[in-house]
């Protein structure tokens, strides 16, 4: 394995442990107040980063508008899903429905990029569906009673919920992705992504309406596991994945980066002390090799 497939496995590894860190501020705080401190600190960190590397000027002011709306749809409603999601099915459910993005994003390029779907493509699309669906109907037992395997309100609209992350991140993929074959620096765009989709819930949050409040106070906990999660996913695991990319071959660099809903399995049973039932085992197992015939 060399250091390029390492960083890539690493990334997928602190995503893993990101998503399940993410579990307890997000029913504390709520999905939308949640998401609005924890983009905060991202901005602050990729801003950061990028002023002090100088790099914000290589994002030319034509392509503003199309970064814009790839925010609002990939970030600020992608995300906002995925933490609702995250609320009412749990780390493991979220993880694997969010990892509906890599099917999706293959049907989008083929619709709208005129991008060809070789046969084995279709078939990792089917593979990644199939997989999905068996980890959340059959992904839990009955003796398995940890918060986090408790489905909240009805699992149809968890599920239309995590479909939407998925799509949301896709459309916001797809839409980015020509500005960034085009040369632009990928973590100046992202800083640019973040940024505006954190100032779109500053902007919500001050509506008076209870369900965009906080839940509860922000508490120094609250604010140390949400600043802790932020730093991994997106400090550590995007810088990781970025170096990936760069050094690595795409396909094998994404095929084990896709690989977070079977790295959460153990962690989970680590952490709950339950062991994850086969249903989970097996979809998460299918959801991966599904990635590989995607990617490559």
């Amino acid at each position: 394995m060399t250091i390029y497939e390492l960083a890539a496995l690493t990334a997928a590894t602190l995503w893993a442990f990101g998503g399940m860190v993410s579990s307890t501020p997000a029913r504390m705080l709520g999905a939308i107040g949640y998401g609005h401190i924890r983009m905060l600190m991202v901005t602050a960190m990729l801003v950061g980063y990028v002023l002090i590397m100088g790099s914000w000027r290589s994002v030319p002011i034509e392509h503003y508008g199309t970064i814009i709306i790839s925010s609002v749809i990939g970030i600020f409603l992608g995300d906002t899903a995925l933490y609702l999601t995250l609320n009412r099915l749990g780390p493991r459910r979220t993880a694997i429905l969010f990892s509906l993005n890599a099917p999706i994003s293959a049907v989008l390029a083929w619709v709208y990029l005129d991008e060809n779907l070789s046969s084995s493509q279709i078939m990792g699309i089917a593979i990644v569906s199939l997989g999905v669906m068996l980890a959340v109907v059959f992904g839990k037992r009955k003796s398995q009673m940890h918060q986090w395997e408790s489905i909240k309100g009805p699992l149809w609209v968890g599920v239309a919920l995590g479909f939407m992350a998925a799509l949301c991140q896709s459309i916001g993929s797809l839409l980015v992705r020509p500005i960034l074959e085009a040369g632009v620096d990928p973590v100046a765009t992202s800083a640019f992504r973040v940024a505006i989709a954190a100032l779109c819930l500053t902007i919500i949050v001050q509506f008076p309406i209870k369900a965009v409040k906080r839940l509860n106070p922000l508490t120094p906990k609250l604010l140390s596991i949400t600043a802790l999660s932020a730093f991994l996913g997106i400090g550590v695991g995007m810088t990781l994945f970025l170096f990936a990319l760069v050094g690595g071959e795409i396909g094998i660099v994404s095929t084990l980066s896709a690989t977070s809903p079977a790295i959460l399995l153990p962690l989970l049973w680590i952490k709950t002390k339950e062991v994850p039932a086969a249903g989970a085992w097996l979809g998460a197992a299918l959801v991966v090799a599904g990635s590989v015939l995607l990617f490559n």
